[in-house]
């Protein structure tokens, strides 16, 4: 659905969405090619989930070949006026007519190079993986020499130049590094090296990331391309339409709810933004809500569903798989503590910012078509019931990540189509059991096709971060950068903390989550670790929140370039609102520092009551930063600056004794606050006091907030 579209809709206040109906399309054009060769592409990965019939690496070479021929498809698609919704000829003509045949023609000759470099490498997989291991032939060379080309091309259409040139750092470092300054410095990798790493050798492009993917978060993404198709939204949005009768922000709790659920399997803040903030943009905007509020708030909340389990973005996967000795469910249940933290505070930063600006709106009113109580019921059963086999899965009968995401999306395909075809037979639909069998068998292929729409660019990305970071792990600059980091923090903590922030940030600038993470998490998590003596998981989850600030930072900030864009709003006003919001979650990452046992996946009392202190800390935080207090200016700076500073104090202290004694001032300083924002603060305490002189004239003012 298009930003106008969700305007137009949010407008009306209905919050039905409409879905593409590919149906109604011709039988052959692009876009049901594309919808066929999902099918033949998500066949191939299941088989494999289920009965692994070859070797991770070998499959992964095949895998990376489809979604690149998936992904070109779909963007001949989009070069084409109907975005490939017309006849395959009209559509094919348009694509490559004036205007686009530069596009078209590198598409193509792209494609016809992915199919042979991945053909080759998949035929003579043992004799590049095993028999020639270090050595390749002339010709292997000049292939690898254009895939990689290619690759650096696809990187830009789908990510744009900001990541082209790390990329292209990453490979002239490698080249150049003897003209690299002090410890960085190393004696280069010749351009054969560089081809066999990246390309040849069956790593680099092909390694582990892009592996990693094929093997656990692929179908992840299949399974987040059946919510979308089937109408998970629509739920989702009713669902947290109903809070605005309860709560005052309702309607802007809506985009943090949203934002959350479809954040945790998107694997990138940015997109998710850009998805969600469509409609919950324009919605909160509709409502009285300042566009760069708006803009703030789709970004935050799309940032914060990269960090809740049980998928967080595809950043568990990732670290269950670097850590060793973990299993997925160990990284989940690690990330619970820190995710509600995280949750409740933006929360409150959110009802503390839009309550005043929203208008007295009826939420009864924002739902236009009333859905029935027995169908709303059954339609949280449809994807409630996906989700319990997840948890049921991993955390009962603990089966690889695999195979839980096998039946996870075997069970959604299942009640996606099976639900609204017992809803026909009933009687309780207006389409008969084949039209509803019809329209779902349609539903199921589009949910193939937007599965791969969206994990085409997340593969894309990983697989040129694999390529870099083989590249710089040749050249050894995770020691140099340990060295470095160790040498200007001079061994304390604090200050190597602090760096290591600041380089997770503009390593992760632009970045998804899952690329943002991997490079922090093999260039700066080991240095933490070993030299600084975190334990592994305070290590990893530190980089992982601090990775994910990138689309929260200016000046870059790509998360909120993207929300307000959809929100008309300026840039650096909606930067510093998503800062205010999300202060905590640049202080987090300190807590597992000082207090890694919040992030241990153990829950015990020591844990409960560190994850107490930080949950009280962050909510101090944000009222200092967000309440709108009644004082004059020196008294609410200082009032500010004292909720904050207590805050960070009962967040990341080691020591329990100043902890305790920042949150007692923190309550006391509430207190007073509430007391001394009324008109007559000493009649209030006495009246609360038992203290009131009885009514005497003058003494007692009426209480207001």
């Amino acid at each position: 659905m298009s930003d106008a579209e969700a305007e137009a809709g949010a407008a009306t206040g209905d919050v039905s969405f409409d879905r593409e109906q590919p149906w109604d399309a011709e039988l052959v054009s692009l876009r049901n090619i594309l919808i066929g060769l999902s099918v033949i592409f998500w066949a191939g990965v299941m088989l494999y989930t289920r009965f692994y019939p070859m070797p991770r690496a070998q499959f992964g070479v095949a895998f990376l070949g489809g979604i690149l021929i998936l992904y070109i498809v779909t963007e001949l698609m989009a070069l084409s006026d109907g975005g490939g919704n017309g006849h395959l000829l009209e559509d094919l003509k348009s694509a490559y007519g004036p205007g686009n045949r530069v596009d078209a023609a590198l598409l193509s000759l792209s494609a016809i190079d992915v199919v042979i470099t991945t053909v080759y490498m998949s035929v003579n997989f043992q004799a590049l993986y095993v028999e020639r291991a270090g050595r390749a032939l002339p010709h292997e060379y000049v292939m690898a020499a254009v895939f990689s080309v290619l690759m650096v091309y696809l990187t830009w259409r789908s990510f744009g130049g900001t990541f082209v040139a790390v990329v292209l750092l990453g490979f002239g470092y490698g080249y150049f590094g003897m003209y690299a300054p002090g410890p960085l410095q190393h004696g280069g990798l010749g351009v054969e090296r560089i081809l066999r790493t990246v390309v040849i050798s069956v790593d680099g492009f092909f390694g582990f990331l892009t592996q990693l993917v094929a093997a656990w978060i692929a179908l992840f993404l299949l399974y987040a391309g059946f919510l979308k198709a089937y109408g998970a939204f629509d739920l989702i949005m009713r669902l947290a339409f109903r809070s605005a009768k309860y709560i005052d922000s309702g309607i802007a709790q809506t985009a943090v709810l949203s934002s959350a659920v479809i954040g945790s399997v998107n694997g990138s803040q940015t997109a998710n933004a850009g998805m969600t903030g469509s409609f919950t943009i324009p919605l909160m905007k509709r409502n009285g809500v300042k566009p760069e509020t708006a803009g703030a708030i789709e970004a935050v909340a799309s940032t914060a569903g990269q960090v809740l389990p049980p998928v967080m973005g595809a950043g568990a996967f990732i670290m269950a798989s670097l850590i060793t000795g973990v299993t997925y469910v160990d990284v989940i249940i690690a990330g619970i503590i820190p995710a509600a933290i995280l949750s409740i505070t933006i929360f409150v930063a959110v009802h503390y910012v839009a309550a005043p600006q929203l208008d007295d709106t009826d939420a009864s009113k924002l739902l236009g078509d009333k859905m029935p109580r027995s169908e709303f019921a059954s339609e949280s059963l449809k994807y409630g019931i996906p989700l319990a086999v997840l948890i049921y899965k991993l955390g009962v009968e603990q089966v690889t990540v695999g195979t839980a995401a096998l039946w996870t999306t075997g069970a959604m395909l299942l009640t996606g189509m099976l639900f609204p075809v017992i809803h026909s037979a009933l009687g309780d639909a207006d389409e008969t059991v084949v039209e509803s069998l019809k329209r779902t068998s349609w539903e199921t292929l589009d949910g193939a096709r937007e599965g791969v729409v969206v994990l085409a660019p997340v593969t894309i990305i990983l697989a040129a971060i694999n390529g870099v970071v083989d590249i710089l792990t040749a050249t050894g600059v995770p020691t140099a950068i340990s060295l470095t980091l160790l040498d200007l923090s001079g061994g304390v903590l604090l200050v190597a903390a602090i760096l290591s922030m600041i380089i997770c940030i503009i390593l992760g600038l632009g970045m998804p989550t899952t690329a943002s993470y991997t490079i922090v998490a093999l260039l700066v998590a080991p240095t933490l670790i070993s030299q600084f003596f975190l334990p592994e998981f305070a290590g990893h989850f530190f980089v992982f929140y601090a990775a994910i600030l990138a689309g929260l930072t200016p000046p870059i900030a790509t998360c909120v370039a993207v929300a307000c864009g959809i929100a008309g709003a300026n840039f650096w006003r909606s930067c510093l609102e998503a800062i205010k919001i999300s202060a905590p979650l640049f202080i987090l990452p300190f807590t597992f520092v000082y207090h890694p046992e919040i992030v241990s996946a153990q829950f015990d009392q020591v844990t409960f009551i560190s994850g107490g202190f930080a949950l009280f800390g962050a909510i101090a935080m944000i009222h200092g930063i967000n309440y709108r207090f009644v004082f004059g200016d020196v008294v609410t700076i200082t009032s500010r600056i004292s909720f904050f500073v207590t805050g960070v104090l009962a967040m990341v202290y080691p020591s329990r004794i100043v902890q305790t004694a920042a949150v007692l001032v923190a309550i006391a300083m509430y207190v007073l606050q509430s007391f001394a924002g009324r008109p007559n603060p000493v009649g209030v305490i006495k009246k609360n006091l038992g203290l009131s002189t009885g009514g005497m004239p003058g003494t007692e003012q009426p209480d207001r907030e």
